[in-house]
């Protein structure tokens, strides 16, 4: 018999994860359908967006071949009933407070740093980018993990060296670009761009680097079409465009620099997102989502 949710510890909440203690070695993820945007958390939720993400997750853990923080299956006895789908079993491991980003094409923050800078985190650029110019090398650009509701900040890779010491900073370096430079090589083999990708580690008993939290989800990466890609261009993405170039649009009313929250998303909004999503994991794991476990 699965235990209740209730039997666990409630440790924190995220934006969009729960973190629940099953034992002094093992910690509970549960995801859910939130949805978040310019710091702000929305309604109404997308519908199954916790199991796309969980379901992505495990797909990049399986494949990649690197080390993670799993310690059991999508569908472990120790997951409740009504959190199977949304769910991982994981290792308590003490957690890197770096945000590890690994970028392969210029966009979003990574293209204000280099126009204001000629560099992005410190890391000297050629002159004559744009926006989703594909970068001659991927690059690695560090932030700090910043608290709910505030932005994440980036820094240069001597800031982590201060930090974290030289020896795991140049070894942080080195696996978020061998880890980005796997997923992108099996996005690529599927017509699929990873245009950049944020990684979280934990450290082993060892001291070894242990991939962490969630990993390649719409929701920590950009995807983009390789067949429609036009350097120059924002490109569409697999991920809440939907929702942001909707709330930033004339039809939803809302000021983003005033002190307002944002009003509810549309159910076209809502159903749109929800479709794509499911649309970057099918594509991406060649899986369909309708085989994915749900709760019992």
């Amino acid at each position: 018999m699965r235990p209740e949710l209730q039997s666990y510890t409630h440790l924190a909440s995220g934006k969009v994860r729960e973190i629940y203690e099953i034992d002094a070695n093992t910690l509970l993820l549960v995801a859910s359908d939130r949805i978040s945007a310019y710091d702000h958390i929305l309604s109404p939720a997308i519908p199954d967006k916790g199991r796309i993400l969980t379901a992505m997750s495990f797909y990049w853990f399986d494949v990649l071949g690197v080390p993670n923080h799993l310690a059991g299956g999508p569908t472990d006895e120790r997951i409740p009933a009504e959190c199977v789908g949304r769910s991982m079993v994981v290792r308590k491991l003490p957690m890197v407070q770096v945000e590890c980003v690994a970028r392969g094409y210029l966009t979003g923050s990574g293209l204000l740093d280099y126009r204001a800078t000629g560099a992005v985190c410190g890391v000297e650029l050629p002159t004559g980018l744009d926006e989703a110019s594909a970068l001659p090398e991927p690059i690695f650009t560090p932030a700090t993990k910043a608290a709910q509701g505030d932005h994440d900040e980036n820094i240069s890779f001597e800031r982590v060296v201060e930090q974290e010491g030289a020896e795991r900073a140049e070894r942080l370096r080195a696996v978020t670009l061998d880890i980005y430079g796997r997923g992108a090589r099996i996005a690529a083999e599927r017509g699929i761009i990873l245009a950049d990708t944020k990684f979280e580690f934990g450290l082993g008993d060892d001291g070894e680097l242990v991939l962490a939290d969630e990993v390649l989800t719409p929701d920590s990466s950009r995807y983009w079409e390789a067949a429609t890609y036009r350097p120059g261009e924002v490109q569409p993405s697999f991920d809440k465009q939907i929702v942001r170039n909707w709330l930033t649009g004339p039809d939803s009313g809302w000021d983003r620099v005033a002190d307002q929250p944002p009003p509810s998303l549309p159910d076209s909004v809502v159903h749109r997102t929800r479709e794509r999503y499911i649309e970057a994991y099918e594509w991406i794991s060649q899986r369909s989502f309708a085989d994915w476990p749900d709760h019992e």
